[in-house]
């Protein structure tokens, strides 16, 4: 399981914030590139989001489910990366140091990826949560900036 963490200024209920808001998935959730629908049960258990990963028009629609859902301390996802299977991926909110730990832990439960040795698995999904860990605290940490004038 590839395990990466992050702090942020940003406290966690700001973090909580972002992630509660489904629409935001493609802004911070790196290879997410649209929203197609969030349920109303988001980030409740069994709550989905609708989302497609790559690049136009090569898109792929996919699904995040919520497996477990502790809101503004920790969120477990089942993500769908077709075509590569399934990953279990975990988000803990641990508050530190007047801001927040952040820490993301993933592991493919289904599928070809699932197949790879550890270490390959770790060279394929860990640069991937460092970025999406670092999107999730510059929108936590800037979320209640006001707006610039003239845009």
């Amino acid at each position: 399981m590839n395990v990466v963490e992050r702090h942020t200024t940003a406290t966690p209920e700001e973090v909580w914030d972002v992630i509660a808001d489904g629409w935001t998935f493609p802004s911070w959730v790196v290879g997410a590139s649209r929203m197609r629908a969030v349920e109303p049960a988001w980030p409740g258990v069994g709550g989905k989001l609708h989302h497609s990963v790559g690049g136009w028009p090569a898109l792929i629609d996919d699904e995040t489910a919520v497996l477990e859902s502790e809101p503004r301390r920790r969120i477990v996802l089942q993500a769908r990366i077709r075509p590569a299977g399934e990953a279990r991926v975990e988000i803990t909110l641990e508050p530190k140091d007047g801001g927040t730990l952040l820490r993301m832990a993933e592991d493919f439960t289904d599928g070809p990826l699932r197949l790879l040795p550890g270490i390959a698995r770790d060279v394929t999904i860990g640069p991937r949560n460092v970025e999406t860990l670092r999107r999730l605290a510059f929108l936590a940490e800037r979320r209640d900036l006001p707006d610039i004038p003239g845009r």
